[in-house]
């Protein structure tokens, strides 16, 4: 099955190198969880191709205190250019965990903030978490230590060390020892547990607060071994199973709240 974590993985390979700085990833996310939902769900096309509801990826809202959220999909109001959270249908907030644990912290804390700030404004909307978990117990931090260290030589950069990230050279990690964060063999099993913490309901509780659907995925990324979606991963988690089952969630929720 292909997802879009798999299309996440497909452009590190063509970048060469994860960049955590960067949104990419997140958009990538977004807009393939977005085009599944159309194909899988006659109702939500139906709805945007009639124009009924619009689709914003990482875009402002002017009532989000956060000011951008990476989907939302929203009922048209006064001002069609701009979603309005008082008319979110779906929503979807894109997270990950893998340069360094440590984080895990502050990843949790936005999840559950934006979570409440879009169910204050209008609670049967349906909102939506993923988390990229990273199972790698080192990772090559490119984009802060490297980087930076050719910012004057981008050339060499981009002949010498480019070409050799993510191919498997071990060589890299003694190259560049000061650009290693190290991350402990069950760090990735304490992520998955902090992130379960989160508050999730039930599809006919929409008078409660919680994640309609929070989906955890676990991904090899060091910056030196090719990178992968980590299906045969320890942690006791089925890609595939779990993103089929957010789309369902999706789908029956959506009908469930605005087609009966």
């Amino acid at each position: 099955m292909n997802t879009p974590f798999d299309d996440v993985i497909r452009r590190i390979v063509e970048l060469g190198y994860h960049n955590h700085r960067k949104a990419e990833h997140s958009d990538i996310l977004s807009r393939g969880i977005w085009t599944d939902l159309l194909a899988l769900c006659e109702e939500i096309r139906e709805d945007y191709d009639r124009g009924e509801i619009g689709a914003w990826l990482n875009r402002p809202a002017p009532d989000l205190q956060r000011r951008k959220a990476d989907l939302l999909v929203c009922e048209i109001g006064e001002s069609p250019e701009l979603p309005d959270l008082s008319l979110v249908r779906i929503c979807l907030e894109n997270k990950s965990v893998i340069t360094a644990h440590r984080n895990k912290g502050e990843r949790f804390r936005d999840l559950d903030n934006f979570r409440s700030e879009v169910q204050q404004r209008r609670r049967e909307a349906i909102v939506l978490g993923t988390v990229l978990i990273g199972t790698a117990t080192r990772y090559l931090n490119v984009a802060d230590q490297i980087s930076n260290r050719y910012r004057n030589s981008p050339e060499e950069f981009q002949q010498a060390v480019l070409p050799r990230l993510s191919t498997g050279d071990d060589t890299l990690w003694d190259e560049f020892p000061y650009a290693i964060s190290e991350n402990r063999p069950d760090d990735a099993e304490k992520t998955l547990q902090h992130f379960r913490r989160l508050a999730t309901r039930a599809p006919n509780l929409t008078h409660q607060e919680g994640f309609d659907y929070l989906l955890l995925i676990p991904v090899q990324i060091d910056n030196v071994n090719p990178p992968r979606v980590d299906r045969d991963n320890a942690l006791g988690l089925d890609v595939d199973d779990e993103y089929a089952g957010l789309l369902d969630a999706v789908r029956r929720g959506y009908i469930a709240r605005w087609h009966v």
